[in-house]
């Protein structure tokens, strides 16, 4: 039973990262998430939130992905929220850029990017990703994806009638005009809301980051959008998700192809 009254309160946590420290940046994430007075239900922090986009994974303590879940768990515990955001992990074989989805009770379950950036030579460091992952949390769908991913319309396709799409991100200020665009074109095209968090201020490599993190609805309206060191807000609703996919089918009507 599908409840049209569901409602899922998220915070996107808009940040600067401290180069390749996990300890300083679980440390201000603490802190910043600590100091969110409202009920959250999922929070959302970027891309390798505990190192910045480093091409170095072996300068991380390989036991530090293990230490980043434990917060992860410890504050979903705390806030009884959702906790989500990417982290460069070692799986026993390789480095993943590896999303992790930590639910209230401490379960959780992991994404990794399939698309990895060619272009920072991500694909030399890390493995790539083979399987999508939609889970469902307080009766919504939610597929989280990584960065790079946005690029690829075809692995983001709403095939399961997935309600959230949510992109954490280290997107340079360079090429923000594709982030801005493609977020709200993947929102209208699968109509989903998306989100897309991504990070503030200058890395080790020189690369400038100017947010845009934003929410879109499922027709690509605009629901928050911040440049600044900050944490935004949005309320998703399951009755506009419902109301506007049974009004517009326009999911009914896309191709039959798989990937």
């Amino acid at each position: 039973f599908m409840s049209d009254t569901a409602k899922l309160e998220i915070a996107l946590i808009q940040s600067s990262l401290v180069w390749e420290n996990p300890e300083a940046n679980r440390a201000a994430f603490s802190s910043t998430i600590n100091a969110i007075s409202t009920k959250i239900d999922l929070i959302i922090l970027p891309e390798m939130f505990t190192t910045g986009f480093t091409m170095n994974p072996k300068n991380i303590d390989k036991n530090d992905g293990e230490i980043t879940i434990k917060w992860m768990q410890e504050i979903a515990k705390k806030k009884d929220s959702a906790v989500t955001g990417s982290i460069p992990f070692f799986d026993g074989k390789n480095y993943v850029n590896r999303l992790f989805f930590v639910f209230p009770n401490g379960d959780y379950k992991h994404y990794d990017k399939r698309h990895t950036f060619t272009l920072a030579g991500e694909n030399k460091v890390y493995a790539s990703g083979k399987n999508r992952l939609v889970l469902e949390y307080k009766e919504f769908k939610i597929c989280p994806l990584i960065c790079y991913d946005l690029r690829f319309p075809v692995w983001a396709r709403n095939t399961e009638n997935y309600d959230v799409l949510i992109y954490v991100a280290n997107w340079p200020k360079q090429r923000i005009n594709a982030w801005d665009i493609l977020l709200k074109a993947r929102a209208i095209e699968n109509m989903a809301y998306t989100i897309g968090v991504n990070r503030v201020g200058v890395d080790n490599s020189d690369h400038e980051y100017n947010g845009h993190s934003a929410v879109y609805d499922t027709l690509g309206y605009q629901l928050a959008y911040s440049e600044k060191d900050e944490v935004l807000y949005a309320t998703l609703e399951k009755e506009h998700i419902l109301k506007t996919r049974n009004k517009l089918k326009f999911l009914e009507d896309r191709d039959e192809f798989t990937l």
